[in-house]
């Protein structure tokens, strides 16, 4: 190395001069990358060096965290496996190591490509390697490359290197639990995505209760696969939102999603509306058409009320099913679609096999994956969360700005047995936004069905019409934190205070009633719901 600051200063004088400029840089400078590079910069400025690195451990892997002499993208590339190249050696070894001439050297890298100009010259290149220790552990490497000079003692400069590792080896260390706090707060950070992400409702369901969780659970399950998928519930549960949702989550998301209701249509048509027909092949047969099962090629093809089909296309839909060809009615020729097949039926089909009217072959072949959709009085703890999902579209359709749901509105819906389900809550709340006169939905403004016990009583609930008393109990409870995060902007702190509870005790109702406080911060002051 050459002294370039003053040639008649002694060698030892020079790195004494070196080490005490370091040392106060290692005092002064509080961020630890800054440190790195400066101290790389004195070591360039006074030694004359060609490079300097400063790696760190990452797990098995050594990266370049600091440099100079290296351009941004060779930085980049110097990442070593212990055990590869010579830092990857002195940091498996804790043993410092010398390579007097990066061209005669087989085991030398060269892994950031920045050697190339000088590999060849006369001279030659020297490179330097130390560990850097913390307590017993090889947490980085601090290198240098060196011209070669004559008189150079290389054994000298590799412990005057060694004397710059350990000053600086606290400051290493704690870069490297800097980097190490980050990394383990991203992994938290994504861990904690993928449990709420595991929770949220897929698509546009709606709902928190643990059936509709399990609902969620099967259908992040069945997506990702080719499986044919069978979903049962009552009317207006929603089938049509689950198979949109394993649409949506599955490979197939970018294809055509194809629904044929097999109820909606006369007998006669169903197999014209699934395969297609060719001209002439029936009276007001113009021209050739193509069906559904066609016109989901390469995507998804819904089947919704499957058990209303008759026996004579359950024969080619089942033969579509299992060889995925099928012929257009009045045509011979064999045609192909890849399609994805989910089905959905509200109807009992273990009944309709018993009489005779539904093949247990063609059952077999769509009950391969079921999922079970609950009926909305089974699931009353979901009851205000969809009422005030199905106010915000309400107030969007129609440009009304409901805020709230009184507390008679809430009762009559929770002691309400809902035959409709879903569907009837929807068109329920439809109703009372277009009656309501102010920013709150009233006990009045309500269907007659859930104003009198007209309806029937629902199962469960206390002879005088109410809701059973943990449900009453429950539904006042999210009123009143829902009331609180609205009044304060979704802030749960201050939420917390205003009903005189705990921030702990606050997060656990909060989770437990799946209310989302995020909703109420982003939309205050302009929102329906505030």
């Amino acid at each position: 190395m050459t002294e370039h600051d003053n040639n008649s200063t002694l060698p030892e004088d020079t790195e004494l001069s070196m080490l005490r400029e370091i040392s106060t840089v290692v005092l002064h400078e509080r961020q630890v990358k800054d440190l790195l590079d400066k101290v790389l910069s004195i070591l360039s400025r006074r030694k004359g060096m060609l490079r300097g690195t400063f790696t760190l451990r990452h797990g098995d892997v050594f990266i370049i965290e600091a440099s100079t002499g290296l351009a941004e993208e060779e930085q980049r590339r110097g990442r070593y496996r212990l055990g590869e190249g010579i830092t990857g050696r002195v940091a498996a070894s804790g043993v410092p190591e010398i390579i007097p001439n990066i061209d005669k050297d087989k085991g030398f890298l060269d892994r950031t490509g920045a050697r190339g100009k000088e590999r060849g010259k006369s001279t030659g290149v020297s490179f330097l390697c130390v560990p850097i220790y913390h307590d017993t552990s090889v947490v980085g490497t601090l290198s240098v490359d060196i011209e070669q000079e004559a008189g150079l003692d290389l054994k000298s400069e590799l412990k005057f290197l060694e004397i710059i590792g350990n000053l600086t080896a606290d400051a290493v260390t704690a870069r490297q639990q800097e980097i190490e706090e980050r990394e383990e707060l991203m992994r938290e950070n994504q861990r904690l995505r993928s449990a709420l992400s595991s929770q949220e409702a897929p698509g546009k369901l709606v709902g928190n209760c643990n059936a509709m969780r399990k609902v969620y659970e099967l259908i992040r399950q069945v997506a990702p696969s080719e499986a044919t998928v069978l979903v049962r519930g009552a009317s207006g549960t929603g089938k049509e939102l689950v198979a949109n949702a394993i649409r949506n989550l599955s490979p197939r998301k970018d294809g055509p999603f194809v629904t044929l209701n097999c109820a909606a249509l006369p007998e006669t048509l169903v197999e014209s509306e699934l395969f297609g027909h060719e001209k002439g092949a029936f009276t007001g047969a113009f021209a050739r058409r193509i069906g559904r099962a066609e016109a989901a090629d390469g995507g998804t093809l819904f089947l919704d009320e499957i058990g209303d089909i008759s026996l004579a296309v359950q024969v080619k839909l089942l033969r579509f099913i299992q060889e995925r060809t099928f012929s257009r009615v009045g045509g011979n020729e064999e045609l192909k679609s890849d399609v994805r097949i989910i089905a959905a039926t509200s109807r009992n089909l273990e009944e309709l096999m018993a009489q005779g009217k539904f093949r247990e072959d063609l059952y077999y072949r769509l009950n391969i994956f079921p999922i079970n959709l609950p009926e909305l009085k089974n699931r009353r703890s979901d009851i205000v969360m969809l009422a005030e999902h199905f106010i915000s579209q309400m107030n969007a359709k129609y440009n009304k700005a409901i805020r709230r749901l009184s507390t008679p509105a809430i009762n009559m819906m929770m002691s309400y047995h809902w035959p409709g389900n879903v569907r009837e809550l929807e068109n329920c709340i439809e109703r009372a936004v277009l009656t309501t006169t102010d920013d709150t939905i009233h006990g009045y403004n309500l269907p007659a069905s859930l104003q009198t016990a007209g309806g029937g009583e629902p199962e469960g609930n206390l002879p005088n019409g109410q809701a059973d008393f943990n449900t009453m109990v429950r539904s006042f409870e999210r009123e009143l934190i829902v009331d609180a995060l609205k009044r304060n902007n979704g802030n749960m702190s201050a939420a917390a205070r205003a009903l005189g509870l705990s921030p702990r005790v606050i997060h656990y109702k909060i989770n437990q009633n799946g209310i989302v406080p995020e909703w109420y911060k982003a939309n205050a002051g302009n929102s329906p719901q505030e």
